[in-house]
C-alpha cells in the first residue's frame, strides 16, 4: 500500500524531532529504500557504517540495514542504544554460515588463519582472526605473508575473486547472498547489445563469470567512486539495486541500468531483508527504543577482536 507524500512528509518531520529528542544518529547502508537514505546522517557501505559507528558520540544509533550491521555497531559502541527498524531484517549470506558448522568446520584446519566477511553473525566472528568487508577484503589478504594459510567465509564468490587477484588458494566456506547469486548473465549480455557504450559494474560477491565480464569489480562504495570519476555516460549496476539511489543522486547526468536476475519474474535484484525497513518504522523505533540489538558481553568481546582488527588493517 503506497504512502502519500503528506504522510511521508509527516513521517519525515517527527522522525527530525524525535532525532533531536533522543540524541540519535540515523545510518543507513546503500542498498536501504530511497525516503530512508535521504532522512539518514550518514550513508554507507558495510565498513563505512562500522567506522562511523565506532567514531560516533550520538547515545542512540538507529542502524537502517540489517542484523548483522547493528550487531557490529552494538559491539564496538559498548553502553549505547542500537535500534534497527525491523527485527527481521536479516540476510540470507549470514545465515548460510551456521556458527556451530562454521565453528566444527574451523577446528580442522587449526593451522589457518580464518578471515570472515562481516555479513555474519557475532557468533561466527567469535570464531575468526580478520574481519573484512568487499571494499578492504583485499587490502587485508595482502598485509598477510604469502604462505599464511586462510580459511575464507561465509561468501564463496568473494573469495574466488579474491583468490582470483591475489594468487591465493583460500579455503572457501560455500555461503551466497541471494540477490548477488542470481544474476543473469545472458540478461547483463542482453542489455549489453541494447547498450553497447555502457560499462558494467559487478560486486564481488556476484558469480565468477559475471566478474569476468565487468569493466569494474568492487565494493558498493568502489563502484560508485568509480562511475563518479569514469567518462562513460551510461552503467548496468550488478548489485542491490538500492545503490541506483546514490549514484543517481552523485551522478545526475549519468544513466544507471539495475542489472537482471535469472528469474524475469522476481525483483531477485533487490533485497527483501533490506527493504523491510521503511520509514514509519524507523520512526517507531527512535519512539519506542525498540527493537534494540544487544550482543552478550562474552560473546561481544570475542568478535570485538576480529573486527578492531579490520578497523586497523583498513
Amino acid at each position: 500500500m503506497s504512502t502519500s507524500t503528506e504522510t511521508i512528509e509527516q513521517l519525515k518531520q517527527e522522525i527530525e524531532r524525535l532525532r533531536k529528542e533522543k540524541k540519535a544518529v540515523i545510518m543507513a547502508h546503500y542498498y536501504q529504500r530511497d525516503e530512508i537514505q535521504e532522512i539518514a546522517d550518514f550513508i554507507g557501505d558495510s565498513l563505512a557504517l562500522a567506522r562511523k559507528a565506532a567514531e560516533t558520540d550520538a547515545e542512540v544509533i538507529v542502524m537502517c540495514g540489517v542484523h548483522f550491521m547493528g550487531e557490529t555497531a552494538a559491539i564496538l559502541c559498548p553502553g549505547r542504544t542500537v535500534l534497527i527498524p525491523d527485527a527481521k531484517a536479516g540476510c540470507s549470506l549470514a545465515d548460510s554460515c551456521d556458527p556451530e558448522e562454521f565453528a566444527e568446520f574451523v577446528s580442522r584446519y587449526p593451522d589457518h588463519t580464518v578471515v570472515s566477511y562481516v555479513n555474519t553473525s557475532a557468533a561466527v566472528k567469535a570464531h575468526t582472526d580478520i574481519v573484512v568487508t568487499s571494499g578492504n577484503a583485499r587490502k587485508v589478504i595482502d598485509s598477510l605473508p604469502a604462505d599464511e594459510k586462510i580459511i575464507f567465509g561465509p561468501d564463496r564468490n568473494l573469495g574466488e575473486y579474491i583468490n582470483s587477484v591475489t594468487g591465493r588458494e583460500m579455503l572457501l566456506w560455500p555461503g551466497a547472498c541471494h540477490v548477488h547469486d542470481r544474476f543473469s548473465l545472458q540478461g547483463i549480455l542482453d542489455m549489453k547489445k541494447e547498450h553497447p557504450g555502457a560499462k558494467v559494474l559487478v560486486h564481488p560477491e556476484c558469480r565468477r563469470p559475471l566478474q569476468l565480464i565487468a569493466d569494474k569489480v568492487g565494493s558498493t562504495a568502489a563502484l560508485l567512486d568509480f562511475a563518479a570519476t569514469d567518462d562513460a555516460r551510461e552503467y548496468i549496476v550488478v548489485t542491490e539495486s538500492g545503490i541506483l539511489f546514490e549514484m543517481r543522486r552523485k551522478c545526475p547526468s549519468k544513466t544507471f541500468l539495475a542489472a537482471p536476475a535469472q528469474d524475469a519474474e522476481c525483483q531477485c535484484n533487490e533485497c527483501d531483508y533490506m527493504k523491510l525497513n521503511t520509514l514509519a518504522k524507523v520512526r517507531d523505533c527512535l519512539r519506542d527504543g525498540a527493537p534494540r540489538i544487544e550482543v552478550e558481553p562474552e560473546l561481544a568481546e570475542k568478535a570485538l577482536r576480529p573486527i578492531k582488527r579490520m578497523l586497523e588493517l583498513s
